[in-house]
């Protein structure tokens, strides 16, 4: 299929005119590559992902030979072990068992208690930014918000946090689309290295808890509610790697975006109220998460195509953000868009729990730079990441001038 080819250059630098055509041939479309069906239309991943005839795992009801699937290698295990407990991977009733402790960590109170934190953290990234006349926004902004705030929720003590993003970085490039050996064995050394850190921390925890969200699961499970330490070591992963990844990325890919259209950068730094309807729009505009994967544990149709049981759907986000049946002028960025059922946070009983905290930090960091740093531009093009699921810049240079 010459016009979907996640490995392509030309179609990671903007996979949005493919996904047109895509979306043009139908509703659902065999990828021999990496054996999954493509979905490109907002209804239907709106649908899908609330079908429970579909699921993130099949383990809770097959086995391997069951499924029709061949089990990972073993050296693999331990990056499977780690990613199987974590509640993404989960379906109910483990699923449900663990998101209802870890929700409590993300109420709208306890995010709303979080704000003065975030804005000022987010303000002293940017002060030493524009102190430097510039810098790469990535590194000095996008990643240690993100990163000190969950880490701060964990309870993971400053000192320990260096690590705490190359370990998600090589992790998180088992979720890419056919992953080499030399990405697997790194998110297997990654799995290894964090677990080993973790366990260690929660050892501390139970001799002397804190006031963290590592403390409180330790705490749920001593007053009864089970919980295993493998399961609180991948829900603590996890949280660190959703609980930023995404919001690195939409930076990045945000600013980048606003820089290429200058009209709306305009109309935004006249305007700040503009603010959460931008971050919903850079959201939607270019998709921090281009795909997510279910399995088909019952068979379906979709329109007149029947899926048996055991294949592999892939939902491709990026598309659906923009599907013009559901967005008008869906390659235009408007930051004023007012009916913006974006699913870049997904839906069904996988919505992003920590939503409410991501909108709050992307918030913040815009806010933060459009007060402090009115006259940011880029001072080269970036260059892109080249994973096609996680979507993404290396760095995004710029200066205050």
């Amino acid at each position: 299929m010459a016009d979907f080819d996640p490995w392509d250059p030309a179609f990671l630098a903007d996979p949005y005119p493919a996904y047109a055509e895509l979306r043009a041939k139908g509703r659902v479309r065999y990828f021999e590559a990496t054996n999954q069906w493509l979905v490109p239309h907002h209804a239907d991943v709106s649908a899908l992902l609330r079908d429970r005839r579909l699921g993130r795992t099949y383990q809770h009801r097959f086995t391997h030979e069951d499924f029709g699937r061949t089990a990972p290698p073993a050296e693999h295990e331990p990056f499977h072990t780690l990613n199987d407990h974590g509640m993404l991977d989960l379906e109910p009733p483990d699923h449900t068992r663990i998101r209802r402790l870890v929700s409590k960590a993300f109420t709208p109170r306890t995010v709303e208690r979080l704000k003065p934190y975030v804005r000022k953290l987010a303000g002293e990234l940017v002060d030493a930014l524009v102190e430097k006349g510039g810098g790469d926004l990535l590194t000095d902004v996008a990643e240690p918000l993100p990163v000190a705030v969950i880490a701060e929720m964990l309870g993971i003590p400053e000192a320990d946090r260096a690590p705490l993003r190359p370990w998600s970085a090589d992790i998180c490039g088992m979720y890419e689309l056919n992953p080499s050996q030399e990405t697997a064995a790194r998110a297997v050394r990654a799995s290894v290295e964090f677990s080993a850190y973790l366990r260690e921390l929660i050892a501390a925890r139970r001799e002397e808890p804190g006031d963290d969200l590592i403390s409180g699961l330790i705490a749920a499970h001593d007053e009864g509610d089970r919980l295993t330490e493998q399961e609180m070591i991948s829900t603590a992963v996890l949280l660190l790697n959703a609980g930023h990844e995404a919001t690195v990325n939409a930076t990045v890919n945000g600013w980048w975006a606003l820089f290429g259209n200058e009209d709306q950068l305009a109309a935004l730094r006249a305007d700040h109220s503009l603010v959460p309807s931008a971050v919903e729009e850079l959201m939607r505009y270019d998709t921090p998460l281009q795909l997510f994967e279910r399995w088909v544990l019952d068979e379906i149709e979709i329109d007149g195509t029947v899926l048996p049981r055991g294949a592999e759907i892939a939902m491709l986000f990026g598309s659906a953000n923009h599907d013009p049946e559901v967005f008008a002028a869906p390659e235009k960025l408007d930051l004023t868009r007012k009916d913006n059922p974006h699913i870049s946070f997904s839906a069904g009983i996988h919505y992003c729990i920590g939503a409410p905290l991501a909108r709050l930090e992307l918030a913040a960091s815009m806010t933060a730079l459009l007060e402090k740093a009115p006259t940011l531009r880029p001072t080269a093009p970036p260059s892109r990441k080249p994973n096609f699921v996680i979507r993404g810049l290396e760095g995004l240079d710029v200066t205050i001038a």
